[in-house]
């Protein structure tokens, strides 16, 4: 009996597994085991035989079991599963992603049973199936219970996203977000939380919502924040979204849009200079439609408002430092501080030079110096003047250039009341037609000067506050006026011709460049008889009138018949004795 007892320890545990007895050989030998026979010897060994093939478990094909690893190998990890034989299952089913083996003999390990026995008599296990049978079970479980599954987007596929939750998984496009994704690919190794909305364990087919999951979240967090809302409130929200003008802010299962005029009190071209999505911001809530549900916020409100003490950080006169933000055609903006600009009007740039667009002096980024000409704090405008820091070349030009000065220059430009003379670098001075001639009567200034000529002038006056300087052209010549008046007196008899008649009068041309007017009432002789006087005609005329203030000299034909009769009659009284003489008989005799 001993030795029975021996021998079966040996056949059970000093025989490799693979050399057991088989359930069908022992049935074999108790079917040759005769029922009539009751020795002793032959029951006790009948009882081994049934203990030992009762020692295996019972296992069906496709069903997880667990085994204990029994041994690793260079390509294998032997199991048992507490079947007839051991299972062998390929190293690399036990390898993490270091390609480290993650089991040791005596580990405990989930496998699948494939088929009780291959070519070999092992038994065919595979750890791999039966994680994704365990996972499959995981996911049927999570889609009846409604619970949350996290997966790890794997990549963009038609549709949506493929997803790894432990199997492949579909993710849809519209089942992404509550709001449209543009960009899935930039979702691509994120982990994300999902609820399972279809199974199909047959087809291997899996489908996943995450916008169900945040639609919940959203409503929970709305209802919270609905019941807090309120205007004046300083919440903090999350960038959900950006657009050109604005951002939409997550606060909490509702969305509030942040205007970009509201995100800063400086300048702002794009939101997207201020903020980005996913960032977390303090907002204030500007207004609250209940009904709508809208929400307006701001975040440059939760600052002071840069210009609400401008005038005594800025005051007219002040010298300050800015940078060039933006250019016009009309100036350059310099902003003194963040939310703070000034305007640099193109008037305001240089004393001298003719500034025909701000990007001739200056240039986006550039910093610079300026006056502070005006502050506007309820229309939000500082005027500045850049000029104004250097010095003023038309205060010192008085200096360099008293009246009666004679100075040289080019003409620059000719216009219909005169022409314009660079004195020096951004300093011109004007010849008024009228200051061309003392003699001719010009037209235009092109009858004397041309562009570009170098002529030479007299200052006659400088007007530096409002930048004019006039120069003449006549004045250096003698003045034929001062002459004529120098040489003649009122009552002088003179020699002139018409040339040209008018209304009120005649001009008569006494001398080159000299005129004198006859009016219509000194054309008339001395006996009422009207003369009529003719262009390009020669008279005889007195001077009744000079004034070298106005260059005027008034004329009188009539004054000259006057004078010839009374030089007559005095003539002839002084001739005659009788005083019974009158004058119609001088007259007569004279006829």
């Amino acid at each position: 009996m001993q030795n029975l007892e021996e021998t079966d320890k040996t056949e059970l545990h000093g025989r490799e597994p693979q050399e057991r007895p088989r359930p069908a050989q022992a049935s074999k030998l108790r079917r040759l085991r005769s029922p009539e026979d009751d020795d002793p010897d032959t029951q006790e060994y009948a009882r081994l035989l049934e203990a030992y093939d009762s020692s295996f478990r019972t296992i069906a094909e496709g069903e997880v079991v667990k085994g204990t690893v029994l041994r690793v190998t260079a390509s294998t990890v032997v199991v048992d599963v507490g079947f007839k034989s051991e299972g062998i299952i390929p190293l690399t089913e036990f390898l993490d992603e270091k390609g480290e083996v993650t089991v040791h003999p005596g580990d405990l390990v989930d496998v699948l049973l494939e088929r009780t026995e291959d070519r070999d008599g092992h038994v065919v296990l595979s750890r791999e199936k039966a994680e994704k049978m365990k996972i499959w079970d995981e996911v049927e479980r999570a889609f009846l219970e409604k619970k949350v599954v996290i997966g790890r987007v794997i990549e963009r596929i038609k549709g949506g996203l493929a997803v790894d939750i432990g199997v492949r998984a579909f993710l849809p496009g519209s089942q992404i977000d509550v709001r449209p994704v543009r960009n899935l690919d930039a979702l691509r190794g994120q982990e994300l939380r999902m609820r399972v909305i279809k199974v199909n364990k047959k087809r291997g087919n899996i489908v996943l919502s995450r916008k169900v999951l945040l639609e919940e979240e959203n409503a929970e967090k709305k209802k919270l924040t609905l019941d807090t809302l309120a205007e004046g409130k300083v919440l903090r929200g999350v960038v959900k979204n950006i657009t050109d003008y604005g951002a939409f802010i997550d606060l909490g299962g509702i969305d509030g849009l942040l205007h970009i005029t509201d995100m800063s009190w400086g300048r702002v071209s794009h939101p997207s200079e201020l903020f980005k999505v996913n960032d977390e911001i303090d907002v204030i809530v500007l207004k609250y439609d209940a009904a709508t549900e809208r929400v307006s916020l701001g975040h440059k409100q939760l600052t002071q408002d840069p210009w609400s003490d401008v005038v005594e950080r800025y005051p007219v006169t002040a010298r300050v430092s800015g940078k060039v933000v933006s250019l016009t055609d009309y100036g350059a903006f310099i902003e003194l501080e963040p939310g703070v600009e000034g305007l640099i009007h193109v008037s305001e740039m240089s004393w001298s030079k003719r500034v025909k667009h701000p990007s001739k002096l200056l240039n986006v980024g550039d910093a610079v110096e300026a006056m502070v000409l005006g502050v506007d704090p309820a229309n939000r405008r500082i005027s500045l003047g850049l000029k104004q820091v250097a010095a003023n070349p038309w205060e010192e030009l008085t200096d360099r250039y008293p009246v009666g000065t004679r100075i040289k220059g080019k003409v620059r430009n000719l216009t219909e009341f005169g022409a314009f003379v660079e004195v020096e670098e951004g300093i011109d001075g004007l010849i008024h037609i009228s200051d061309m001639s003392w003699s001719k009567r010009l037209k235009h200034p092109s009858e004397v000067l041309k562009k570009g000529d170098t002529v030479e002038a007299m200052v006659l006056n400088i007007d530096a506050e409002n930048q004019r300087l006039s120069l003449g052209l006549k004045q250096l010549a003698t003045d034929i006026w001062d002459e004529f008046f120098s040489q003649h007196n009122v009552g002088d008899v003179v020699e002139g011709k018409v040339v040209r008649m008018t209304n009120f009068g005649a001009f008569v041309e006494l001398a080159d460049g000299i005129e004198g007017l006859i009016h219509v009432s000194e054309f008339d002789d001395a006996g009422g008889e009207k003369i009529e006087l003719e262009v390009e005609q020669t008279y005889q005329m007195k001077i009744i009138k000079l004034s070298p203030s106005e260059r005027k000299i008034g004329l009188s034909i009539r004054a000259l018949k006057s004078d010839d009769y009374r030089t007559d009659w005095e003539a002839y009284a002084s001739d005659t004795s009788s005083p019974n003489v009158t004058l119609g008989d001088h007259f007569r005799h004279n006829q």
